[in-house]
């Protein structure tokens, strides 16, 4: 498995012209480009505050205050891992032509989807920057000051990259095996349809996962590591506690996510030898 991995580094060339590719598939003859990064969780942020303060009338919650900041936080990286679960699932199958006719690493396809997402979510971060700092209600204080108690800049942004890191591992894994098994079991782009729903409400983006009850919300760490990561995406940019983020929670959440990841490349590497013949 090294040898290969070591491989694959060997074709960075081929992994960087592949993550090319796909954002400028996804934005080919798009009027407003890479701009949808940034609108498109906008769009669904004011959605959802609309639904959640003035339908249901809790706009003056003291619980989750600047609620559209306490959403997007979360929806920012909902929105990576769903978009790189759907590309990652047919990233072999819809390459078929390529992988009959010329040999090079399969796993760099799964990566550059992967890899492709991150950049998205990256260029999304200036939206979250923009409400944090500009849609600030009265008397909430200065987002860099010290007073501040929700939405602020401190030093619990440097845990970002490692969060970054995390995911990427988390869905690379991910995506090695959805991908490899879509090859051989056409049905699996069904029941992930049908999955990234449930997960979606099973990940704490529209709630929060302190307002579950302990038991079910170590539960639900345990085995959903979106759940871990968004936890501590919220613990960094929108509450301001001492105590948090856990370095032990990241931790842990990096070796679960590096496991997958091991298995889903072994898993992936077994089946690679037949895509030719399945596609």
């Amino acid at each position: 498995m090294l040898a290969r991995a070591k491989r694959s580094i060997d074709y960075r060339d081929l992994l960087y012209n592949l993550v090319v590719r796909d954002l400028k598939v996804r934005y080919k003859h798009s009027f407003l480009g890479f701009f949808w990064s940034l609108l498109n969780p906008v769009l669904l942020m004011l959605v959802f505050t609309f639904v959640f303060q003035q339908l249901l009338g809790s706009e003056n919650n003291p619980t989750h205050p600047m609620y559209h900041v306490f959403f997007l936080v979360a929806l920012l990286p909902w929105n990576w891992c769903a978009s790189a679960v759907t590309g990652t699932l047919g990233s072999i199958v819809n390459s078929g032509y390529l992988i009959k006719k010329v040999y090079f690493p399969r796993e760099m396809l799964p990566v550059a989807v992967v890899l492709a997402n991150m950049i998205n979510f990256l260029l999304a971060l200036p939206a979250l920057v923009l409400f944090m700092i500009i849609l600030r209600p009265e008397g909430s204080g200065s987002p860099f000051g010290s007073d501040c108690q929700y939405a602020c800049f401190n030093a619990h942004l440097l845990w970002v990259p490692l969060l970054i890191l995390t995911q990427t591992i988390f869905l690379a894994g991910l995506g090695f095996f959805i991908s490899a098994l879509n090859v051989f079991f056409r049905d699996t782009s069904v029941l992930v349809e049908v999955g990234l729903s449930a997960w979606f409400f099973l990940t704490p983006i529209i709630y929060d996962a302190r307002d579950v009850a302990h038991d079910l919300a170590n539960w639900m760490y345990y085995l959903n590591p979106m759940a871990s990561l968004v936890a501590n995406f919220r613990e960094v940019f929108y509450y301001n506690d001492a105590a948090s983020p856990d370095p032990f929670f990241m931790l842990r959440n990096l070796i679960v996510c590096t496991v997958l990841l091991v298995g889903g490349y072994l898993f992936f590497m077994r089946l690679s030898h037949s895509f030719g013949e399945e596609i």
